[in-house]
């Protein structure tokens, strides 16, 4: 046994003491066939990334995101190969190593998987680069397209205001949902259904403001037709809503609607061009522009029919705004611009009905009539029928019918004496 001292010199003395694997020459000398394999994979290598960093390059002029990144995963796949034979060369002709705490083939994976990370994160940082400049192209593009946008909207509502509109420039509006339209009878059925909305809408705060001056709504439905024999209190609210459109609808089958204009153009296309300049517009914004218009004379001399000076005197203690639109002038308040909506409505309908070639014809329902199912369709739908009875009578029309071509568009009626299912 050695003693204590003797021993830790051994030891030193072997620590210091270094390995050498087989010299590099003599494996040469041994396998020259593997080794000039190695050196032409280790040149074709070269030579693909070459060309793979020449594609990347060219990917950039123009600028084609789908060719770069396959560009990148190119160059990416040629940098892995050619790592791959530089581990397979150190995996076969191993450098001298020492015996010490340091791995020197580790330190030199781990620099090369730094070299390729600073590769990598050049690359990233320049295709960053390139996003946000492209990125503040398309927002300067956006913008751009936004601001002609709204340059051609204002100016297609002034030709629409004028009557002027092409039917070349429609057809290019149309592209983004804009106005233009095709003459057919769907949209005349469709103009249809609107006006008998508007019609509702509007009696809803009619009957709302009379209920809240006091007014007695049973009298006031019975004084518009008192032979109505009602299946229910709340349908009395049709009373209301046929004697809006019997009022709306007077003067809707001559071409003038009633209204006197020394200016009144009566052709076709006119009509068409007077359905499109309004129909995108907000009717107040129209009367503001031009108060004395056929429309604004037409949305005046309704008003003054559809609202009795006595109804509106309950409903505001007095008569400005009576007043105010027998002067000329089209009130701003919350009230006439719910009848504006209405009167819209109905002007469109004229003014389409009376675009076709030949003419819209309209036809009204008077009370007492025969129910027709071919003419006629009744507002309430769930109405208990008896066969063996005689056959439905009207009691009211909500809203005319309409001949268009060969078609019929059914007149809306409110069936008197009618039981419904509950």
């Amino acid at each position: 046994m050695l003693p204590t001292g003797a021993k830790d010199t051994q030891l030193r003395e072997s620590n210091s003491q270094k390995v050498h694997p087989q010299p590099m020459e003599e494996a040469m000398n041994q396998n020259p066939e593997a080794v000039e394999a190695l050196i032409s994979k280790i040149f074709t290598n070269i030579s693909s990334l070459k060309s793979a960093y020449i594609e990347l390059q060219a990917a950039h002029t123009p600028y084609d995101p789908d060719k770069i990144q396959a560009a990148d995963k190119l160059v990416i796949s040629e940098l892995k190969n050619l790592s791959e034979l530089k581990h397979f060369y150190r995996e076969n002709n191993p450098k001298p190593v020492c015996v010490s705490p340091q791995d020197s083939r580790l330190a030199a994976e781990i620099q090369e998987q730094q070299s390729l990370l600073k590769t990598y994160e050049v690359m990233v940082k320049k295709f960053q680069s390139e996003i946000q400049n492209k990125d503040s192209e398309i927002l300067q593009l956006q913008r751009q397209i936004e601001e002609a946008n709204q340059k051609r909207a204002k100016l297609e509502k002034n030709l629409k205001f004028r009557g002027l509109l092409t039917k070349e420039s429609e057809g290019s509006a149309n592209e983004n949902g804009f106005f233009h339209l095709d003459l057919t009878p769907e949209l005349f059925t469709s103009s249809v259904e609107a006006t008998f909305k508007a019609i509702h809408d509007f009696s809803k705060p009619l009957i709302n403001m009379m209920k809240a001056a006091g007014w007695d709504l049973d009298a006031a439905a019975n004084s518009i037709e008192p032979n109505v024999v009602y299946a229910k209190r709340a349908h009395k609210k049709y009373a209301f809503e046929s004697n809006i459109c019997q009022q709306m609808f007077s003067g809707f089958q001559q071409e003038s609607f009633g209204i006197k204009a020394d200016d009144l153009v009566v052709t076709k296309e006119s009509f068409f061009n007077q359905f499109l300049a309004l129909r995108e517009m907000d009717p107040l914004d129209m009367l503001g522009q031009n108060p004395d218009s056929i429309f604004g004379k037409f949305c005046r001399s309704k008003y003054l029919v559809v609202v009795h000076q006595k109804m509106e005197a309950s409903f505001f203690g007095n008569l400005d705004q009576r007043n105010y639109v027998m002067g000329g002038g089209h009130p701003r308040t919350p009230f006439y611009q719910a009848f504006l909506k209405l009167a819209k409505a109905v002007w469109l309908l004229h003014r389409l009905a009376y675009s076709f070639d030949p003419s819209v014809k309209v036809f009204q329902v008077k009370g007492g009539s025969e129910f027709s199912e071919v003419y006629m369709e009744s507002v309430v739908k769930n109405l208990i029928t008896d066969e063996t009875e005689q056959k439905p009578k009207v009691g009211l029309m909500v809203m005319p019918g309409f001949w268009i071509g060969g078609s019929v568009i059914q007149s809306r009626v409110y069936l008197s004496g009618m039981k419904v299912a509950e």
